[in-house]
């Protein structure tokens, strides 16, 4: 499946099948949490933090690409991502765009 952040295929033509998303809400763990709390006592990067998002954004990913298959589209354009905390110590990550047939 090609994923593009643009709204075109450069030299094809394409039809708009719909809007396509993937949507997961990931919570931190006890140890990740905890970690990150003594790493804010020091800075940097918080590793653990950045490995969850990390993973979050491949699934809704996943699951926006699983939306656009079953579409019977051949790529995603103008592919974004969102994010936002919906509770103490979840966050919701979102992969949404436009799933295409390329003529």
């Amino acid at each position: 499946m090609l994923l593009l952040n643009i709204d075109h295929i450069p030299g094809k033509e394409i039809e708009a099948l719909g809007i396509v998303k993937g949507t997961i809400v990931q919570s931190k763990n006890f140890g990740k949490d905890f970690m990150a709390g003594m790493k804010t006592l020091v800075g940097g990067e918080i590793t653990g933090y950045t490995e969850m998002i990390t993973e979050a954004r491949q699934i809704a990913t996943k699951r926006m690409v699983d939306e656009a298959e079953a579409l019977g589209a051949d790529a995603v354009v103008n592919v974004r991502y969102g994010s936002s905390s919906v509770m103490q110590g979840a966050a919701e990550v979102i992969a949404y765009g436009t799933a295409v047939k390329i003529r």
